[in-house]
């Protein structure tokens, strides 16, 4: 650099005075999250090669990068004008700095674990890193325990980042500006509008947001564009608005939405007759004799591909027996990739929507259907028995009030020979479960439990010397999830031993899958899970209809001779249903996916995204092929994506 470029480079320090450091935080900033999303793209460059989608990525990133750093240096640009105004620059100078390198850090800190949250769920961190935040205890332990290297890095990150940050801060502020009044009024003014138009990122009616650097079918590619601050600030700003599935997809009719609904519903000939609760009608048990006991065992993180039966790897052999005598699932459908979106379907068959799941909403708290309050009407006894802490994604609450008689958590298990990050092990919980069910066989009264295995979870801890691991290392996703089968086929050997095994209907169904990833707008394969019914009684058999997790608990209260009114709109799969009337639903993010039974060519399935027009995809072979849009089924895909939210705004679902 020449003495002419020294001087140019100072005479703008002087100008610009106090801005320069804005200008230089900007700067450093914008090529830290440049470097930040190339490493990225070059680490998923498998994708994103393939589908040409540089460009886009790095045209959206300047974009959201611009946004973000613009919504920053508003308060410290407020606060430079302030200090001239007051004359108290030393002091403002100070607040500036530290403000600065807080943001500085933030940024950093959210780059640095970015790649492990893709590893995990496919996606920059979002609104699943802020309820994390919920659960410090939990998720310390699981952090501590499985994300020690991880947890290093970031640390190194941040400490040399904030160093080199201080030092730069410090050696590019300028107290004074070196121009006019009018001079200086006019850059305040002109900064101050720049920085109001880099937020805004747009000059159109809504300021940029996700959707608008949007560009590609495959959900990740679309979160290169972004960066992980912006990600997790928009996904606050989401949560504290809760917006509804129409406010995302679009608006429908209430009448024609139910008309909809209840015309997809399995009963064409059932009677609505409470406007309270639109989809409530009599369902008839297809089971008649007396009341059995039902077991529901929800299994953490075991998606299809863990299942060798289903196709997956060889890690189950005692869930592959069970489907070799029971009624087994080939073809069932999460709604979501959360456990509480999971316990939401099974226990109470409601519809998934873009906001958090009901077991964490305000308003279903209490008076919010479930089939444990279904059956605590019809004198069950109801229980939920859970190996870590119960409190956990606000369980306990829901549960209690919402038709749960008792709760058993760790605290209350009479041993455990093994603790993890989530709390017991599977073993441990399936001992307390068969104590607490042989108790309750002793009562007299039907009873219900809900057994909550987390053994399957990240960082993957379970005993020693009680599998042959299938890999090398032990705390795997493949280890833990073989010995989450382990665990279950102990507890299985010994219900059939007791006294309340001749009595129950049980159910082994996952809650979702581990890891739900793939270059598509809704990675449909990554939501099939298994499941299958077994207990005396229940004929052997292989299911190979598309089927929903809506659709179990309306079919376990049918097995179990539950008759009675109520508001879900999953079918009883115990009776026939036509191919064109089997379907499933899925939340993924913010999109919808609707899939329907096979058409020939394969599945059908719409996708609606946020502020976007439907798309329709034939599903065959794990991929979706895009073909035309049916009008009608993407009304009904519609109705069911704005029910749920309608049924909560409006407290339908009792």
């Amino acid at each position: 650099m020449g003495i002419t470029d020294k001087f140019t480079l100072a005479q703008l320090q002087n100008r610009l005075g106090p801005y320069w450091v804005l200008l230089t935080f900007f700067s450093l900033s914008l090529t830290m999250l440049t470097l930040a999303r190339f490493s990225l793209s070059v680490w998923q460059g498998e994708r994103v090669f393939s589908s040409h989608a540089w460009l886009n990525i790095f045209i959206g990133g300047l974009r959201v990068d611009t946004a973000t750093l613009s919504y920053i240096l508003m308060p410290a640009l407020l606060l430079i004008i302030i200090s001239t105004l007051v004359s108290k620059q030393q002091l403002i100078r100070g607040i500036i700095k530290y403000y600065l390198l807080l943001m500085t850090a933030l940024l950093i800190f959210f780059e640095v674990i970015t790649p492990t949250f893709i590893n995990e769920y496919d996606l920059r961190p979002n609104r699943l890193f802020i309820e994390y935040l919920i659960y410090p205890k939990e998720v310390s332990r699981m952090i501590f325990a499985g994300y020690k290297i991880e947890v290093f890095t970031t640390l190194l990150f941040l400490i040399v980042g904030v160093k080199l940050a201080t030092k730069v801060f410090t050696n590019q502020w300028r107290s004074h500006c070196q121009l006019p009044i009018i001079k200086h009024s006019l850059l305040m003014i002109s900064l101050l509008c720049l920085t109001v138009l880099g937020a805004r990122n747009s000059l159109g009616h809504r300021p940029l947001n996700p959707a608008m650097v949007a560009f590609s079918t495959d959900h990740l590619l679309n979160d290169l564009s972004l960066n992980s601050l912006y990600s997790v600030a928009f996904a606050i700003k989401q949560l504290s608005n809760e917006k509804s599935s129409q406010d995302f997809y679009g608006t429908m009719p209430e009448e024609e939405l139910l008309a909809l609904v209840r015309a997809s519903m399995q009963n064409e000939q059932a009677v609505f007759n409470d406007a309270s609760a639109p989809t409530k009608t009599f369902h008839q048990a297809a089971y008649q004799g007396k009341p059995k006991n039902l077991v529901i065992i929800l299994q953490e993180s075991l998606g299809a591909r863990y299942v060798g039966t289903l196709g997956g790897l060889p890690l189950t052999p005692n869930i592959d027996k069970l489907y070799q005598r029971g009624w087994g699932f080939d073809n069932l459908y999460a709604t979501g990739t959360r456990s509480v979106r999971g316990i939401e379907a099974v226990i109470t068959g409601f519809t998934p929507t873009p906001s958090r799941a009901v077991v964490k909403l305000d308003k279903s708290q209490r008076d919010f259907f479930t089939i444990a309050d279904f059956l605590s009407k019809q004198d069950y006894q109801t229980q939920f028995i859970y190996g870590g802490e119960s409190h956990f994604d606000n369980m306990q609450s829901f549960f209690l009030g919402n038709g749960f008689q008792q709760i058993v958590d760790s605290n209350d298990f009479a041993n455990i020979d093994f603790n993890g990050s989530w709390g017991a092990s599977d073993e441990d919980l399936y001992n307390q479960a068969d104590i607490e069910l042989t108790k309750l066989q002793q009562q007299g009264q039907p009873f219900f439990s809900l057994v909550f295995s987390s053994s399957n979870h990240s960082p993957y801890e379970f005993p020693d010397n009680k599998i042959a691991l299938y890999d090398n290392e032990k705390q795997t996703r493949n280890n833990a999830a073989k010995y989450a089968d382990y665990a279950l086929g102990t507890f299985i050997e010994k219900a059939k031993q007791s006294s309340y095994w001749d009595d129950t209907v049980f159910i082994v169904i996952a809650d979702h899958d581990s890891r739900v990833s793939g270059a598509s707008l809704v990675p449909i394969d990554h939501f099939r899970i298994p499941a299958v019914i077994f207990g005396k009684g229940i004929n052997a058999k292989r299911d190979h209809q598309l089927a929903s997790q809506l659709d179990i608990p309306t079919t376990l209260l049918s097995l179990i001779g539950a008759s009675g009114e109520h508001p879900m709109i999953g079918r009883d799969l115990t009776q026939p249903i036509a191919d064109n009337k089997q379907r499933a639903m899925m939340q993924y993010d913010k999109n919808f996916a609707y899939i329907t039974g096979n058409s020939g060519q394969g599945n059908k399935v719409v996708i609606l995204q946020p502020q976007k027009p439907a798309t329709t995809y034939i599903y065959t072979q794990d991929k979706l092929v895009p073909t035309s849009n049916d009008p009608q089924l993407v009304k009904k895909a519609l109705a069911h994506a704005n029910l749920g939210n309608l049924a909560y705004q409006k407290s339908w679902y009792h």
